[in-house]
This record gives structure tokens, C-alpha cells and sequence, in this order.
């Protein structure tokens, strides 16, 4: 029993995959529309990719996808500015920050996770995520990771709270 668990374990640590990081600039031709569509407050209420049973995945760079259900983001179109905040629960630790975001024309959704009072030019890295079936209370934001050499999609599900 212990030999499997062991083998098991080191299974998942081994198939442990993150969100990539990537240099990207958030854009001055954002798709105003789109952005002002998703002002307010939301809440991932569902996160999902192919194998989510036995990979863990580090959503960016922050903690396991599984520990941003019920996590809550705020988004300011305005400005491109906004937070996010993810709940202590079980093996998730809490977290809150300051998020600087936008939209393009393609459906690009840039993200930078920034810290309070920095400047998020100063930070170079971010992700690019693709926003997807966006109605007046939910949308999806699909990222891509490689799991063994293949590219795969994981998506948080979004609904807006009241």
C-alpha cells in the first residue's frame, strides 16, 4: 500500500505542469466592448483540462488550478486594472493581488499579477489567455499548457457574482 502510494505521488509531481509565463505588453488596442462586457466582480467556479484527476497544474505561478475555485477576481475596464483573491481552503493557501489586465480585438486576454504599488510596466512577464463564450454572467479563459510534449487547453469557467 505505502509502495503504491509513493509511486503514485511521485506520478503527480513528475506530470505537475504550470501556466507559461510569457513577455507580453498589454495593448493600447484593446476591444473596449469586450472589456466593459466583463466590469465587476467574478468568480471561477470551475477549472478543467484533460487528465485534471491525476496532473496538477500551478495556474499562474501562484498555487494548484484547483485553488482558484471559488476564487474571486474584480475587474476595472476603465483603467485595465482589477484584483484577485483566492480563499485559505484545505491545501490552498490564501492570496490576494492587484491584477492589471486587457482585451485585443482577437480575443487575447493579457494578465499581469502585479504588486501593490508597482507599476506593471516594471514586470515583463504576464500570460495570454483567450476569452471565450462570453454572455452578460459567464465567460471562460482558456490557456494552454504542454502535458508530455502535447499542447492542451485548460479553462476557468467565470460567473459574474452579484
Amino acid at each position: 500500500m505505502n509502495k503504491s502510494l509513493l509511486i503514485l505521488s511521485l506520478i503527480v509531481v513528475f506530470f505537475a505542469y504550470k501556466s507559461s509565463s510569457k513577455t507580453i505588453k498589454l495593448t493600447s488596442k484593446s476591444d473596449r466592448t469586450l472589456q466593459s462586457g466583463i466590469k465587476g466582480k467574478w468568480q471561477i467556479t470551475q477549472v478543467s483540462y484533460p487528465a485534471s484527476d491525476y496532473i496538477m497544474v500551478n495556474s499562474f505561478q501562484i498555487a494548484d488550478s484547483k485553488c482558484f475555485i471559488g476564487s474571486t477576481w474584480n475587474f476595472i475596464p476603465d483603467n485595465n486594472n482589477g484584483s484577485l483573491s483566492l480563499n485559505k481552503s484545505g491545501k490552498c493557501s490564501a492570496f490576494s493581488s492587484p491584477i492589471v489586465w486587457s482585451i485585443d480585438k482577437n480575443g487575447n486576454f493579457g494578465l499581469k499579477i502585479v504588486e501593490a504599488d508597482v507599476k506593471s510596466k516594471i514586470i515583463p512577464q504576464g500570460f495570454q489567455l483567450k476569452i471565450a463564450n462570453k454572455t452578460d454572467t459567464s465567460f471562460l479563459l482558456v490557456d494552454v499548457i504542454n502535458v508530455g510534449g502535447q499542447d492542451k487547453e485548460i479553462t476557468y469557467q467565470f460567473e459574474k457574482m452579484n
